[in-house]
């Protein structure tokens, strides 16, 4: 099976590349979606190995994500890994994320940060935590980590998936198409490594509120 991984970025200068290298020691394909970088994301991402598309303008991580899906399947994708450019998430858990779907376990793979005895702040968790609540509230399905963004999407998973919300409501609008469609879904437990730079990047309560509202308005419009 063609596997491919897709990476959105927004100005990830400094972190794109290494994280590009990494993941194609696992993987056939890297597709980064420069989703309206200032910076130089874009040339560190080609000059690492990976396909670079381009958003004029910042659309948000849902709308890049489902960009990078679509010039997947262009490519002939038949397993997709998805996971951000940060540098938060290990490559190395890539193939423990492949295994239920190589073994035709699963069709989804959801990372599990909470698997493991990472060291994540409370503020992190407990934003997880609400969450994980408003999405097993919209979708009916349980999911320990439903808000990372390292995942695995099997062929019908793949084939199916067509992401509405540009935000990070997105991650809640992946749970409800597996509930949906009726995707086999596996977790696995995974590294996190937080940084100062990442932990900036999280979102703010205000932010996480508006998340929650979209997604909840969301639920009752679809």
């Amino acid at each position: 099976m063609r596997t491919i991984a897709v990476i959105p970025a927004y100005n990830e200068e400094g972190r794109v590349a290494q994280v590009v290298r990494d993941v194609l020691k696992f993987v056939d394909s890297v597709i980064v979606v420069d989703d309206g970088s200032t910076d130089k994301t874009a040339d560190a991402a080609t000059k690492a190995g990976a396909i670079v598309v381009h958003h004029v303008e910042n659309c948000g991580a849902g709308a890049a994500t489902m960009t990078g899906i679509e010039a997947a399947r262009r490519f002939g994708a038949d397993v997709l890994v998805t996971l951000d450019a940060d540098e938060q998430h290990s490559p190395d858990d890539i193939p423990a994320l492949l295994a239920p779907i190589e073994k035709d376990e699963a069709d989804i793979v959801f990372a599990n940060r909470f698997g493991q005895r990472n060291r994540i702040p409370f503020i992190r968790r407990l934003f997880n935590g609400i969450g994980n609540i408003i999405t097993f509230g919209v979708t009916g399905k349980w999911v320990a980590d439903s808000q990372c963004g390292f995942k695995v999407f099997g062929p019908k998973a793949l084939k199916q998936i067509d992401l509405k919300m540009s935000g990070f409501e997105f991650c809640t609008e992946i749970v409800r198409e597996s509930a949906q469609h009726k995707w086999r879904t596996a977790q696995v437990p995974t590294k996190v490594i937080y940084s100062e730079y990442t932990l900036a990047k999280g979102q703010s309560f205000a932010n996480g509120v508006k998340t929650a509202l979209k997604i909840l308005l969301r639920s009752f419009i679809r």
